[in-house]
């Protein structure tokens, strides 16, 4: 998860503080990260379990 990496952040984020996560499209795959810690960890989710989480997300 080099540099040429687009990692986007939601419109609805602001620059107060608080939990925002960024997400950028690889082949196959979605990689997430902390916007308050972008060279921090990442993780890489195949893109039919990202899918399941944001469903997930949605229901609660």
């Amino acid at each position: 998860m080099g540099d040429v990496t687009a990692w986007r952040k939601a419109a609805r984020s602001n620059d107060q503080g608080g939990s925002c996560v960024e997400v950028a499209a690889f082949a196959g795959a979605v990689g997430l990260r902390d916007s308050k810690d972008p060279g921090g960890p990442k993780f890489l989710l195949a893109k039919d379990d990202f899918r399941a989480l944001l469903a997930h997300l949605k229901q609660h």
